[in-house]
């Protein structure tokens, strides 16, 4: 079904069961609000413990929808509509970023244009920051780095990152691995030195967006420093940044966790520490190395440097061994 014959049958249904074609509107409130924002929460947790997956995409495309369902369910003030449409944003940005987890990056531009619509009518200054930094990231992945930085450049030239250190630190820090994919070193390093400052003087008292505080930490620069130095092929300063990583990650961070454990790998057996490569790659959860699509890639380009770098080894046939038991 069309999306949009989908919300329109579906508001029809919301407003009119259960109740007289004459009854009276409902009033939309923050009540309302605040149960769809508990939603995104939801996807956000759930994003963080999987990740790329098409049904998180699927579902907060869908609770986008919802959130524009309810526009049309009553009446409700000006602020009341102004959160409805930044929480459709949220969600749709949410579809965004799992769709680019998942390497579906026609599906993330499309996600991309619809938040853009909707964080514009919503006049929410955190999700056109998070919607136009998503999107310098999956420009980076695809490996157009001077679309990328032009992306993060809205972002970091909003007035919010001006004024917020944290939003002005992630900016930064995404910089710093737009400039390693353009292949610029000294970039890199200045600018990921200029996101851990800003980081310590960020107000940790401010109440800012979850999307935001639910993973940005010193832990996310050193993962993206992990990426943006294995790239430059510093695979020493690439190893250092990933056991810091993994040493700062919060719990509920499965899905980075499996990301960075899967780097570090790598940089261990590019600097021919074959043997802890191997144990270090074995110790990515079983569903990731299976299930998450980015995860799935680097273990392949794992197995394709490990034959090459220790063809016939012992290592070499525990690994693939390994990566039997995890694909049955």
């Amino acid at each position: 079904m069309d999306r949009r014959t989908f919300i329109t049958v579906s508001t029809a249904a919301f407003v009119g069961a259960g109740a007289p074609a004459t009854a009276t509107p409902r009033r939309v409130g923050m009540a309302d609000v605040a149960l769809i924002q508990q939603r995104f929460s939801d996807v956000v947790a759930s994003d963080h413990r999987h990740g790329g997956q098409r049904g998180i995409e699927m579902r907060a495309a869908a609770l986008a929808d919802e959130a524009l369902v309810l526009q049309e369910a009553g009446t409700a003030s000006q602020r009341v509509r102004a959160s409805l449409y930044a929480s459709a944003a949220g969600f749709r940005s949410s579809a965004m970023w799992a769709a680019i987890d998942g390497r579906r990056f026609g599906d993330a531009s499309n996600h991309m244009r619809e938040a853009q619509l909707l964080a514009e009518m919503s006049g929410d200054p955190a999700i056109k920051f998070r919607i136009w930094s998503h999107a310098g990231t999956m420009y980076r992945h695809l490996g157009r780095p001077a679309e990328a930085a032009a992306a993060n450049d809205v972002a970091r030239g909003l007035a919010l990152a001006r004024r917020d250190p944290m939003f002005a630190s992630l900016g930064l820090a995404r910089h710093a691995a737009i400039h390693a994919a353009a292949g610029d070193r000294a970039a890199a390093r200045r600018s990921f030195g200029q996101a851990r400052e800003a980081l310590y003087r960020a107000d940790v008292g401010e109440v800012r967006p979850v999307w935001l505080t639910a993973f940005y930490d010193a832990a996310e620069i050193d993962s993206l420093a992990l990426s943006a130095y294995s790239l430059l092929g510093d695979w020493a300063t690439a190893e250092a940044h990933g056991h810091r990583c993994l040493a700062g990650l919060r719990l509920h961070m499965v899905r980075s966790k499996a990301i960075t454990t899967a780097r570090l790998a790598r940089a261990q057996l590019e600097q021919r520490e074959v043997e802890t490569a191997v144990d270090t790659a074995m110790g990515v959860p079983a569903d990731a190395a299976a299930g998450h699509p980015r995860v799935s890639a680097m273990l392949a380009i794992f197995g394709d440097r490990l034959n090459q770098i220790a063809p016939g080894s012992s290592h070499t046939d525990t690994w693939q061994s390994h990566m039997v038991r995890v694909k049955v």
